[in-house]
């Protein structure tokens, strides 16, 4: 439980802390949505051999001009290339984040007007992330990655419509604290566990406890 202005990626972390002793055999996987799809949680992702199925937001442009997906970002060499072929160094900052101005370029450009409104020309942000959020939307636009993402997410949401479904806590909190909400919603969620449990037939059997279905 969370304060209600904490960020879902926030405790992401915390979440799958025990992932690797709960996952016998193959290689965990960790779902989610645009939410959990940030740079950090991807490169913890990475550096703890969990496979990734969280999705990360592709860039976008609500203006209608070049999206941040137009430049060719080259880490290697640290240059960006615009779509009219101008290459720029990236300038870093002391925490590794970098910038690439295109400025006075930008001037006589023939493609300013799809490009940039602003005086100064384009600029384009590259963050310590950058690499690891390439590699995972490459990931994510392979069909065996969104076929499984698609066959799995809508089961995650389905079950959270459960939780909704009754004016019991689950769209607002009842009480104040989070302790108290925490109680409160883990009350919640065991009773739609039993519910379920009942609805697949569990019943006593001499060797333990045991569904129908």
């Amino acid at each position: 439980m969370t304060a209600g202005n904490a960020g879902d990626a926030s405790v992401a972390q915390d979440l799958i802390a025990d992932l690797h002793d709960r996952v016998e055999g193959d290689k965990p996987t960790v779902y989610g949505d645009n939410a959990y799809g940030t740079g950090a949680f991807q490169d913890h992702l990475e550096t703890s051999n969990i496979e990734s199925r969280c999705k990360t937001q592709p860039p976008v442009n609500t203006t209608g001009l070049f999206a941040k997906d137009a430049f060719d970002i080259n880490l290697d060499d640290d240059t960006v290339t615009c779509p009219a072929w101008v290459t720029v160094s990236i300038r870093r900052n002391p925490k590794g984040q970098g910038t690439a101005h295109f400025a006075e370029a930008c001037t006589a450009c023939p493609r300013r007007g799809e490009c940039t409104t602003a005086t100064g020309g384009r600029t384009i942000s590259v963050g310590i992330h950058e690499p690891v959020l390439g590699r995972a939307r490459d990931r994510q636009t392979t069909p065996d990655w969104r076929d499984d993402y698609r066959a799995t997410r809508p089961k995650v949401e389905r079950k959270i419509g459960h939780l909704m479904r009754r004016q019991h806590g689950g769209r607002k909190a009842r009480v104040r604290g989070k302790p108290k909400v925490a109680a409160d919603f883990n009350l919640l969620a065991a009773a739609t566990n039993l519910a379920r449990l009942a609805a697949l037939g569990l019943t006593s059997t001499p060797t333990g406890w045991a569904t129908t279905t």
